[in-house]
């Protein structure tokens, strides 16, 4: 399976992208849980000190209460700073089951402890020295057991701050080395790759340009643009075969047109020449002879429709004088008569003299006259006009009638023989044209458009 060609450009940056953001997580990952670790030494050291404090007030709690069991006698000094004490002792209590979990029976013996030495409820030392017994052994187990998960929790941080360095440096070097190492591999492969596919598309398309028109090999399946791209050449290529083949159809028909006209010329206009001569002759030595005078005649008639298949068939104006003036001669001979619709000509110098061969200007002249006879034979307008100029350096044919209007069928639909025949001989001359409405209030105006080189073609 092959990747398409902008999945194959981003392969490598990607690959890179994706390794550096592993890496991030990765080190995130261990920020996050040395963090975690912190939180918990600093809450253990809350409790450590909430553990002091009580440890702190049982320890005066228990001397007084020795003092009290021996002396018999409360002083109000004394109970008030017994009252302040058990208000210590309860408040670090109750810091420590908020911080600390514990199993339920020490929670229970810890709330215990606090309600038997509230001195409000009366100062009974035996009572208080019982609860102390209890209390204090309870607090210092607790003391040594949070002072131990401290000196762990302290090494442990102390050995993760230290591999987290190592491990830091570690991995963005292997990581760094390995993006790099992939990015660079993977761009050379695949630029290799589509280098080495460009550069064949580049070789046909310089090939086909020079004339070989074999076509690509077409790619089995379509995976990617450079595949499109080639199937667009042999496409293109198909097409210039076309159209090359029509350029020597029409030319090869009117070469024959041409050799057809000169034999016509040459050989029989002589031969019919000799005999008219004859004829002449024979009237001349015998004047009254009515017979001698209708065959020369209908002779005559018959050498001047001669003369017009010739110049339809090839017509010699336009070698000799250039497009514009062959038009304007047939518009004369042919479609001045009086049930012909009025026309109007007019051709610029530059379009005149523009740098057409041979073969273009017969093509033009051949669309010029189907699309005036189209306008004769459809159109019914009483007036259309004939424009060839230059504009913006293209030579712009157009023939514009005020007719009954014309809607030209779509490029591949079908058409009649004489929209074929232009549409083919635009396109052998690199030219297009286009139907649509005129700018009288009614009729087409068709126009054929075809860029001008700067230099003049070669027939």
């Amino acid at each position: 399976m092959r990747l398409a060609l902008k999945h194959q450009i981003i392969l490598a940056p990607a690959t890179v992208l994706l390794l550096m953001s592993l890496a991030l997580a990765f080190l995130q990952y261990t920020y996050w849980d040395l963090s975690v670790k912190r939180q918990e030494a600093r809450r253990l050291g809350m409790v450590f000190i909430a553990l002091a404090e009580a440890d702190l007030a049982s320890q005066r709690m228990q001397g007084i209460s020795l003092q009290l069991a021996r002396d018999h006698f409360v002083d109000i000094r004394v109970l008030e700073e017994m009252i302040q004490l058990h208000h210590h002792l309860a408040e670090a209590i109750v810091r420590v089951k908020d911080l600390l979990i514990l199993p339920e029976s020490t929670r229970a013996l810890l709330a215990q402890a606090v309600d038997d030495l509230n001195p409000e409820d009366g100062l009974n030392s035996k009572k208080m020295l019982d609860a102390l017994s209890l209390l204090r052994p309870q607090i210092v187990s607790l003391v040594e057991m949070a002072q131990d998960r401290r000196e762990r929790l302290r090494n442990t941080q102390t050995k993760d701050i230290d591999e987290l360095v190592e491990h830091t440096a570690l991995v963005s070097l292997v990581v760094l080395g390995a993006a790099l190492f992939l990015g660079i591999l993977l761009s050379r492969f695949f630029g290799r790759r589509i280098l080495k596919r460009i550069q064949f598309i580049s070789d046909s398309a310089g090939r086909i340009a020079g004339g070989d028109l074999t076509p690509l090999t077409p790619p089995a399946r379509v995976d990617d643009e450079l595949d499109e791209l080639a199937l667009s050449i042999n496409r293109m290529t198909d097409q210039l075969i076309r159209v090359i083949g029509t350029e020597k159809l029409l030319e090869g028909a009117e070469e024959e047109r041409r050799r057809i006209a000169m034999d016509i010329h040459d050989q029989t206009l002589s031969d019919l020449s000799s005999i008219l001569r004859g004829i002449q002759d024979l009237q001349s030595k015998n004047p009254e002879a009515a017979e001698g005078l209708r065959l020369e005649e209908d002779l005559q008639r018959a050498m001047a429709n001669l003369r017009e298949i010739m110049d339809n068939l090839h017509p010699q104006t336009l070698d000799i004088l250039g497009l514009g003036a062959a038009l304007e001669s047939h518009l004369e001979r042919h479609l001045s008569k009086q049930n012909l619709p009025e026309y109007h000509l007019y051709i610029s110098p530059e379009a005149d003299q523009a740098p057409l061969s041979r073969l273009d200007r017969l093509n033009l002249y051949r669309i010029a006259l189907e699309a005036i006879h189209n306008v004769i034979r459809h159109a019914q307008a009483s007036r259309y006009e004939i424009n060839l100029d230059v504009r913006n350096g293209e030579l712009v044919l157009s023939i514009e009638d005020n007719g009954i209007g014309f809607t030209a069928p779509p490029q591949n639909g079908r058409s009649g023989r004489g929209l074929h025949n232009i549409r083919e001989r635009a396109k052998v001359i690199g030219s297009t044209v286009q139907w649509g409405p005129s700018r009288f209030s009614t009729g087409t105006r068709f126009e054929l458009i075809r860029p001008l080189k700067s230099q003049p073609q070669e027939d």
